[in-house]
């Protein structure tokens, strides 16, 4: 790792390699554990201020191993400390937290994990208490960690209500959401086919294997920073996972139709509609403003900017952006629970009540009622989540179904995973997946 200059710097600081580092992680965990703070959105800050893409890899990795063994960490700091960590300690906490996950889950070599890490608190500050620091980190070297239970990492109504939902299946779901996820590619046929692209990566010493699930779909065994992948920059690939790219499957609108992507940030669902398809006429909304960017930025690196229009609104509230003219296929991804995606976002497990539940169904009906208006006689309504809750899933398209007569599903094959009446769901880690609902609803009438 480079010797960077910490914007906390310290004294002694900038001398040990990687100190920034460390501090970054540190605040960023203190953001999530102490304050409820997004771990999508504090990365999104942190990474930035680190210039070697080595550091930026380091650094993900140390916030997500600490979040991924939280309540092992958390038992070690109960115990080994004299006096718990008070609500101004925060960063304090963080920085331990990042150093266990430096010696344990990361299995780094102990004497640049203690160096760094004991300067880091320095640089943050923490000068009396970098004793502390270096002590309970040489104690975790010694003493290691006991062995834990991947359901301890689940807060228990959540753990029941797996339980409920997928009886056979729940074990499995709980011990995989809290693996590392491959990382997935989806290649722009724009560009390139997917075997072409593949010998590209071949070239540049990076494996890859096709999986036949998806017609643009490649797993990378080995994770790489998107910077070192040819053409990145120019739209030749996205990161995509395979459960998101099987959404322009499940959709598949015909050539040319007028597709409407109604909660569209970051604008990767409705990019890959577009490569495959640049006659679409798409438009994509976002009830978030701020999220707007993101999908422009999207849209400018694929190429497929000239051809889609995008809208900050929100969609439900139809007076405020629809002109009247039917839609020939709708997408609704769902904002939802993301239990779906808990190896992706293991905060989830952190900040989700059982009061955000009822609230997202609430939002999904209201969606889908507002949204089926807009579909034409004959057209399809695809309905997705990253979710594994039946409430937000095959609950809420049924419901969905007794209020609206001229609804119905069509049967999805299965390659997009288990059986719910027609809709599919597939569970954290199938097919190397992530978990992930799918709907195809037609409206009966003439097409």
């Amino acid at each position: 790792m480079t010797a960077t200059s910490s914007p906390w710097a310290g004294k002694g600081s900038t001398q040990v390699p990687g100190v920034q580092t460390r501090a970054l992680a540190a605040k960023v965990l203190a953001a999530v554990l102490g304050k409820g703070r997004s771990l999508k959105a504090e990365l999104a800050v942190a990474l930035p201020r680190l210039e070697d893409s080595r550091d930026r890899a380091l650094l993900e990795a140390i916030c997500f191993a600490a979040l991924r063994r939280r309540f092992v960490y958390e038992q070690a700091l109960a115990s080994w400390l004299q006096k718990p960590l008070g609500p101004r300690d925060v960063d304090l906490r963080g920085l331990l937290m990042a150093g266990f996950a430096q010696l344990d889950a990361l299995q780094l070599p102990a004497h640049a994990a203690l160096s760094a890490t004991v300067e880091a608190a320095r640089a943050l500050g923490r000068e009396r208490q970098a004793g502390l620091v270096n002590a309970v980190l040489r104690r975790a070297q010694r003493e290691g960690f006991v062995e834990a239970r991947a359901e301890d990492a689940w807060p228990h109504w959540l753990l029941q209500q797996v339980r409920h939902d997928w009886p056979e299946q729940a074990e499995a779901i709980i011990a995989n959401s809290l693996q590392p996820a491959p990382l997935w590619l989806r290649v722009n046929r724009q560009q390139h086919d997917r075997e072409a692209y593949a010998q590209l990566l071949a070239q540049a010493g990076i494996g890859a294997v096709s999986e036949a699930l998806s017609a643009d779909a490649l797993q990378l065994p080995q994770a790489v920073p998107v910077g070192s992948l040819p053409g990145f920059a120019q739209g030749a690939v996205s990161v995509q996972d395979l459960s998101a790219q099987q959404v322009a499957d499940a959709l598949a609108p015909a050539v040319g139709a007028r597709v409407l992507d109604a909660c569209a940030a970051p604008g990767g669902k409705s990019a890959h509609l577009l490569e495959r398809d640049p006659t679409l006429q798409l438009l994509a909304l976002d009830v978030d403003a701020r999220r707007l960017q993101r999908i422009r930025e999207t849209f400018a690196r694929t190429g497929v900017g000239a051809k889609a229009t995008v809208q900050a609104v929100d969609a439900a509230d139809l007076a405020a952006w629809w002109d009247g003219q039917p839609f020939d296929a709708v997408l609704l991804d769902a904002p939802c629970s993301a239990t779906g995606i808990i190896r992706r976002q293991p905060d989830v497990l952190l900040h989700r009540r059982p009061a955000d539940i009822d609230a997202l169904v609430a939002l999904q009906a209201r969606l889908l009622d507002a949204l089926w208006q807009v579909l034409r006689p004959g057209g399809v309504l695809l309905y997705s989540t990253c979710s594994i809750l039946q409430r937000e899933n095959a609950g809420q398209v049924a419901g969905f179904l007794r209020r609206h007569p001229d609804a119905s599903v069509q049967p999805l094959p299965a390659a997009f995973g288990h059986d719910q009446a027609g809709a599919r769901q597939r569970l954290p880690a199938e097919q190397g997946g992530d978990g992930f609902f799918y709907a195809r609803l037609l409206k009966s009438g003439d097409s």
